[in-house]
């Protein structure tokens, strides 16, 4: 083909449609179902679900997103089973234990699946003896829990987790992981989010000196807990009635953990308080957050932090820092209970097995100090002279981030493409000796894959210029590299872009052995920064 006609073949990448036509099925069996046969509901377990096309591209962009800030903080990356022995996981999570996967007994051994990444990585830590590690990992996790799908709660869910274990200045790594929330969330494209802050030695110190007993510490603390669910008369009923608590226990308890604000104004208010700052344990707590307040101002992220004595993060292993990310999604709606209501009674248009009515995102991310989990398993497992590896992490929630993400570009949702391809190699010739250059295409593909280029060519020897548009096009391709007929016979290669915008452009002609550096400079220009659309789009770019 002459020049001048594959320039006129590349005018059809214009009237080529939005997408093309999806294949016609093969037809259906008709032979009769035999009695006994196997049947199956095709569905997932409720609280699952499967991710593909554009999900699955938001998804990986979480991920990699994630993955790159934690290697920049030096994080090395571990994996761990997905199902412990069960005494690992016992006794962890107080209250919410209940909500572990347990599994059947299988040759002797009583396992569950991990409730999240953080037991399994002080056992990790504990069982090869680790003294210093920063790790990062990506992995599912199970809880028994009500499912509210399109809020992101579900029962099989992926975690992002960043820890610190070792000994270090008091809460420098601390303050580290305050600056990976921020960082991680803002690249994200998410800004409108707060960091509820709070110490468990401080909240220790406050239940102290309301007059609860060290045994019922921790019982105090899930009701507590509740706080950012229910209202304070609930929670006050629930530590009186339920808990044993004395009403003016609870009292004592309400006048504090209603305390919100600044890191400063709150630290203030507590320093003042003769009784909160003469206990000892809550005395080191506040030492220790005035050390944080000159740490996070270093990394000028304390406008991102409030100062919550009502966060008290139900999981037993906590012991100084405690800390969730929420946004405006996280809270319930104002009339939940008359929703929830509603759905119990049997609203037929509603799933009963779905709480997404009711109930609010919750926190997109947290974490915390845990100092003695190490420790805990060493001398469980005999080690007379275990060594004190404090512990600190982060752990952002994958699908709770996804559905505020979706939500957020719903309108342009549409435009993300399933497909990574970034180059389409396309074949334009006629006449009685024309093959379609099919070998061809595949050798120029070859040479774009071990360029490290995500490359597509239709699988059909004779494919015509329409049908090889339209494919470049349902694959999101931004650019396409075209041999036509003689040009190719003379060392010639087109690398054109592709989109409507350039349909009056016939494109560059190279020679065929230096095309890589011209595609690559042409994906640099549909790429600006080297941001590809995904990561653009999610960022708000």
């Amino acid at each position: 083909m002459a020049e001048q006609d594959t320039a006129a073949a590349v005018k059809i990448d214009a009237a080529a449609p939005a997408a093309a036509g999806a294949a016609a099925g093969a037809p259906a069996h008709s032979k009769k179902s035999k009695k006994g046969k196997l049947q199956v509901s095709l569905k997932t377990p409720k609280g699952t679900k499967d991710w593909s096309d554009t999900d699955m591209v938001i998804r990986e962009a979480i991920f990699s997103t994630l993955s790159a800030l934690f290697k920049k903080h030096g994080g090395q990356t571990i994996d761990t089973p997905v199902f412990e022995l069960r005494e690992i996981l016992a006794s962890k999570y107080g209250e919410d234990s209940k909500l572990i996967y347990n599994l059947e007994d299988q040759g002797g051994e009583l396992t569950s699946l991990r409730y999240d990444l953080t037991v399994p990585f002080a056992r990790f830590v504990a069982m090869n003896n680790i003294q210093n590690i920063k790790r990062y990992h990506i992995a599912k996790v199970y809880r028994r829990d009500q499912p509210a799908m399109t809020k992101g709660r579900m029962r099989e869910f992926y975690q992002c987790d960043f820890d610190v274990a070792g000994q270090y200045e008091t809460m420098v790594p601390d303050a580290e992981m305050l600056d990976i929330a921020v960082e991680g969330l803002t690249s994200l494209g998410i800004h409108d989010f707060k960091i509820k802050l709070n110490h468990r030695k401080i909240l220790d110190g406050i239940f102290k000196v309301a007059g609860v007993a060290d045994e019922d510490v921790r019982r105090i603390s899930s009701a507590v807990d509740k706080l950012d669910k229910s209202p304070w008369d609930a929670v006050r009923a629930e530590m009186i009635d339920e808990k044993g608590q004395t009403p003016e226990t609870a009292d004592k308890i309400g006048e504090y953990v209603k305390l919100n604000g600044s890191l400063r104004d709150v630290y203030n208010k507590l320093k003042e308080d003769a009784v909160i700052s003469g206990n000892e344990l809550a005395a080191q707590g506040l030492t220790e957050i005035e050390d944080l307040m000159t740490y996070t101002e270093a990394f000028g992220i304390d406008n991102y932090i409030s100062f919550d004595l009502s966060l008290a993060r139900g999981l037993d292993y906590y012991t100084g820092l405690i800390y969730e990310i929420v946004t405006a999604a996280s809270a319930a709606p104002a009339n939940a209970a008359e929703l929830k209501k509603k759905a119990q009674h049997g609203n037929k248009d509603k799933n009963p097995d779905d709480a997404s009515e009711y109930v609010g995102v919750g926190s997109i991310a947290a974490g915390g100090r845990y100092d003695n989990l190490v420790n805990m398993f060493a001398q469980a497992s005999g080690k007379k002279k275990a060594a004190q590896i404090p512990c600190v992490g982060i752990s952002f929630g994958v699908e709770r981030i996804f559905s505020i993400i979706k939500q957020r570009i719903a309108a342009q949702a549409a435009d993300v493409k399933p497909i990574y391809t970034q180059v389409y190699v396309m074949a334009f010739g006629g006449g009685k000796d024309w093959t379609g250059y099919l070998p061809e295409r595949m050798k120029v593909a070859k040479q774009l894959w071990d360029a490290g280029i995500e490359t597509e060519y239709v699988y059909k020897a004779k494919a015509n210029p329409r049908k090889q548009f339209e494919a470049a096009e349902k694959a999101g391709a931004p650019l396409a590299v075209i041999l036509g007929k003689e040009e190719y016979a003379d060392g010639k290669l087109r690398i054109k872009r592709l989109g409507p915008e350039f349909a009056d452009d016939d494109g560059e002609l190279v020679d065929a052995d230096k095309f890589i550096d011209t595609v690559r400079e042409k994906l640099a220009q549909v790429h600006e920064d080297g941001v590809n659309e995904v990561t653009r789009l999610i960022r708000g770019l």
